[in-house]
């Protein structure tokens, strides 16, 4: 009886790890898309900078914990699933891709950022 309980408390614990892993995710997004526009239609102000601050920020965490996430770690400890989205409310292909898009979202960015700042 008492394994059925820790069985069903770990999944509480993933599931609470995995919302809160998908509402950091779209928070990202709001930041990686409010600098894409911003740049694309040169309104660059603090948030801009803010933005580039966040995501450099995102970019160190990862680097820390070896291109991990902390939550997809914390999240291993309630699962032994082999797929990419065990850890997040995300389609697989996503989740499996997600660095890469986003990386290749904020690398356009800074280069349209310096385009713009030094055609000024």
């Amino acid at each position: 009886m008492l394994k059925d309980y820790s069985n069903k408390r770990e999944g509480e614990k993933l599931f609470i790890i995995k919302i809160i892993h998908t509402l950091i995710w779209a928070f990202y997004n709001v930041v990686l898309f409010y600098l894409l526009y911003a740049v694309i239609v040169n309104s660059i102000d603090k948030w801009v900078w803010i933005c580039i601050g966040l995501v450099l920020l995102e970019g160190i965490i990862l680097v820390l914990f070896k291109m991990f996430c902390p939550l997809t770690i914390m999240a291993r400890k309630y699962s032994n699933s082999t797929k990419d989205n065990f850890d997040i409310f995300l389609p697989n292909w996503i989740a499996r891709h997600n660095k890469l898009i986003y990386t290749g979202i904020f690398t356009i960015s800074i280069i349209i950022l310096i385009y713009r700042l030094v055609t000024s």
